[in-house]
């Protein structure tokens, strides 16, 4: 059986990541070729955002140190982390879907031997309404979030571009459309 796909979906802060996951999640609920992967975070359950799994500093460190991940990182002082068990939908065939960081990028691709990285963005306004909206950051915190520039994704890694700037419905139809290509 041929390898699954991993889809990195990857963007700033206020693009709508979690809304656009939550949607193709919700439509694609019954089709079994996909996985949605369920981060690990040091971040209270009822944090708001995406629904994850929490998790104590310490035991994030037990289970990296255990080899429970596909892949960790850290970000805005959290620990982020994909469960090893990815791996095993993968080698099966099945196309996995995970919100990632650009940071993992180049090392996952050693890891996954079919990366494909969407990348969601929106006009700097919208994403600025975004994030006032949520109440997580202050104005100074949503400016530093604004100035931040991304890094580019690595040469030969496949790259699709989203643009979350309409309503949500059109946002989840151009991801799941995303999701459904077919891949070499």
């Amino acid at each position: 059986m041929a390898a699954g796909s991993l889809f990195l979906v990857v963007g700033p802060s206020g693009v709508g990541k979690d809304t656009l996951l939550d949607g193709a999640r919700a439509r694609l609920s019954g089709d079994q070729r996909f996985v949605f992967a369920r981060r690990v975070i040091t971040r209270a359950a009822d944090a708001g955002g995406e629904d994850h799994e929490a998790v104590t500093p310490a035991e994030f460190a037990r289970r990296r140190a255990a080899g429970d991940f596909l892949m960790t990182w850290s970000a805005h002082g959290l620990e982020y982390g994909l469960p090893a068990a990815l791996s095993h939908a993968l080698a099966q065939g099945r196309t996995v879907v995970a919100n990632g960081s650009r940071a993992t990028i180049a090392e996952l691709a050693e890891r996954v031997p079919k990366l494909v990285v969407v990348e969601i963005n929106a006009s700097p306004e919208a994403v600025a309404a975004r994030l006032r909206a949520r109440g997580r950051e202050d104005e100074a915190q949503v400016a530093e979030r604004m100035s931040r520039a991304a890094p580019p994704v690595p040469d030969g890694i496949t790259l699709v571009r989203v643009l979350n700037d309409t309503d949500i419905a059109t946002g989840v139809d151009t991801l799941v459309s995303v999701l459904s290509e077919p891949r070499p």
